[in-house]
């Protein structure tokens, strides 16, 4: 049987914590930037986690679960 690959989209979009969670970039940060404040464009610099829900579906595209 031949290997299983890793979605080439996912593998480019998370990377997977020390402790087995998933990090993702924050969304709103491409264009459109004029009308958002300052602080908004400093937020969404950081990552966040991908929610609870998403995080088996996210790893099954990794080829972690």
């Amino acid at each position: 049987m031949p290997k299983m690959k890793t979605n080439s989209g996912a593998k480019k979009r998370f990377k997977v914590t020390g402790s087995g969670r998933v990090k993702r970039k924050q969304a709103y940060k491409r264009h459109l930037l004029e009308h958002k404040s300052g602080k908004t464009g400093r937020k969404l610099r950081q990552s966040a986690m991908v929610s609870d829900a998403d995080q088996r579906q996210v790893k099954r595209l990794l080829l972690l679960a």
